[in-house]
């Protein structure tokens, strides 16, 4: 069977606007199913990760109030839980779809470790938003009693900011193959992965940052040897001059023009960028093609005509 990856996105589960509980997490999380099915019954073997933005940013809001009458715990250890809890919620509503569907394939999920590397620029200047959004005093108060770093936003509020660091290897990667190989559906790359390095004797070490689920779920494409890359985002179309009066969808790109117009800044750091470097990265690395899109995009046509679709 042909492999693909499915990275489905954190806000596709909870859109924004949308009250986050777990009934609509569920709600939104079997909507994507359909795509899975689909891919399965082209005799593509689906391996299925997440974004866990606005749940990670949860847990940790959890954490802080808490940290009076609990042990804090660190972002890893977050990134780990939501992985856990959301790879729970989409392992049950697919095992319930197959067996609608008459389809027999087991389905496990994988709490997956990501290496990085410890002197990543983004440790020492970290960009990545993450939680709410807070007066300066508080912000700081914050910072001073967790060690975070915090940034000023625009409309004068503070919020924390988190590394980023670029994923370098799946530490599970081989395990994920092999399940594969064996005709199994595995969850895996929740949230980006927990991010960890090695240290100066070799052994694995957390780290408080994030990964991009994007980047992450590319590099795994790569490492398992997938043909195919979904991503499920809140837009049907990748476009030019996103949001202006000049935007102009995109049905078709290939590579050298999805690198042209990276470099030329119609793909933004903080939305559509990631995306698009993880394409980038994708199809060097030995894809065939990308399909990004919305879950409801999908839907309309699995072959993908109503996403973008990028190719060599």
């Amino acid at each position: 069977m042909r492999k693909a990856v499915v990275a489905l996105g954190g806000n596709a589960i909870s859109p924004p606007g949308e009250v986050d509980s777990i009934r609509n997490q569920f709600k939104h999380t079997r909507a994507s199913l359909g795509s899975i099915i689909d891919l399965l019954k082209q005799d593509i073997i689906p391996v299925i990760t997440h974004g866990n933005g606005p749940q990670v940013g949860n847990a940790a809001l959890r954490t802080e109030e808490l940290a009076g009458s609990i042990p804090y715990l660190p972002l890893g250890i977050n990134v780990a839980d939501t992985e856990g809890g959301m790879g729970y919620m989409i392992e049950q509503s697919l095992i319930n779809r197959l067996r609608s569907d008459d389809i027999h394939r087991q389905v496990v999920t994988l709490i997956s470790q990501v290496l990085v590397d410890e002197n990543d620029p983004s440790i020492h200047n970290p960009t990545k938003y993450i939680g709410t959004e807070l007066p300066e005093e508080e912000a700081q108060n914050k910072a001073a009693q967790f060690g975070w770093s915090i940034k000023k936003l625009d409309n004068g509020n503070w919020r924390r900011v988190v590394p980023s660091p670029e994923p370098i290897d799946i530490i599970n990667s081989q395990v994920i193959s092999e399940l594969i190989e064996a005709g199994h559906i595995v969850i895996a790359v929740g949230g980006g992965g927990v991010p960890a390095f090695r240290d100066i004797d070799g052994n694995l070490e957390g780290l408080d940052a994030v990964i991009d689920k994007d980047k992450a779920s590319a590099l795994l494409g790569t490492q398992i040897g997938a043909e195919l890359l979904y991503i499920f985002t809140n837009v049907e179309r990748v476009a030019l001059n996103f949001g202006k009066e000049n935007e102009q969808l995109l049905a078709n790109l290939t590579l050298a023009e999805a690198k042209q117009y990276l470099a030329d800044g119609h793909f933004p750091p903080g939305n559509m960028g990631p995306k698009i470097e993880a394409s980038i990265n994708f199809l060097e690395g030995g894809g065939k093609q990308v399909i990004i899109t919305s879950i409801e995009g999908i839907q309309k046509d699995s072959s993908g005509q109503n996403g973008t679709i990028i190719t060599h």
